[in-house]
């Protein structure tokens, strides 16, 4: 049995939590979570690939079992979480890795990659977008006109993705066979969102979502310049990061493979062994 250890780290005077297996001296897979979880999402994926990987997964400051200073003691914006993930690498000794990034895990990624260009060597980017093809835009227009305008109005129309009803609806639309999914994965996300000053900190990081756009063509520019090699993973019936998302990898990247898989949004919790396979498959073919 693999062991995983949790363990805590002080970033900047912040409690950060991790989850990490594999031996210390393999290259490292830094797995970044999305929204509205932790890394609670790759607990089954770490041990899978802790063989191959020193595999790192943090908490975002605000999740899990991180600390979540309220939003005015914290500026939650993903240019503050992308920093405090930078000084947790440089706490636990990682200066190179392949990312792992999904959703949220994805803008924080791009601005690590953005800062320190040769620090990544590989992206499996699942359900991680970077590209405006990516948005559906049904979903996305509440964030879009909260970012924009940024009254009382547009932020309360964001109050309800904080829901138990569309928390569970993460993970279970999309998926062809819903009993697949673990409930205990989004009670588990539930739980803690609903801690003192969660609401806050959730709507902060809705109104900032606007600046990951533009961040895009930096991003492009880096994908194309870098020659990282890219998997893009991902479950072709998401309705928050359309597949066309996974597709645009192919403009900018030279050594990319795309693979659209029959789920949803949160896929470990549906198609574990097919985006094990996938990564091992992409691994050996590296």
């Amino acid at each position: 049995m693999v062991a995983v250890h949790h363990r805590t780290t002080s970033v900047d005077g912040l409690e950060v939590f991790y989850r990490e297996a594999g031996p210390a001296d393999a290259p490292v897979l830094l797995l970044l979570h999305g929204y509205p979880s932790s890394s609670h999402m790759f607990r089954h994926l770490i041990p899978r690939l802790a063989d191959r990987f020193r595999v790192i997964a943090p908490d975002h400051i605000g999740f899990g079992r991180s600390a979540a200073p309220s939003a005015d003691e914290f500026a939650y914006t993903f240019d503050a979480l992308a920093q405090t993930t930078q000084r947790f690498l440089e706490e636990v000794g990682v200066d190179r890795y392949t990312m792992y990034v999904h959703d949220y895990g994805a803008p924080i990624g791009w601005r690590l990659a953005l800062a320190n260009p040769d620090a990544v060597v590989g992206v499996i980017s699942q359900n991680g977008n970077a590209y405006e093809e990516g948005f559906v835009a049904e979903f996305w227009e509440p964030s879009w006109a909260d970012g924009i305008r940024r009254t009382p109005e547009t932020r309360d129309a964001l109050r309800p993705a904080i829901s138990r009803e569309v928390v569970e609806w993460q993970y279970s639309h999309g998926v062809p066979d819903p009993s697949r999914i673990d409930p205990d994965a989004w009670e588990h996300d539930i739980a803690l969102l609903a801690r003192p000053g969660q609401e806050d900190i959730q709507l902060d990081l809705f109104r900032d979502y606007i600046t990951n756009r533009e961040l895009y063509p930096a991003v492009h520019e880096w994908l194309r310049s870098s020659g990282v090699p890219v998997l893009a993973i991902w479950g072709r019936n998401d309705e928050i990061f359309a597949p066309a998302g996974a597709v645009a990898f192919a403009n900018d990247v030279r050594d990319v493979r795309v693979e659209l898989v029959d789920g949803g949004h949160f896929l470990l919790e549906s198609h574990l062994d097919e985006v094990v396979s996938s990564i091992r498959n992409w691994l050996g073919a590296a």
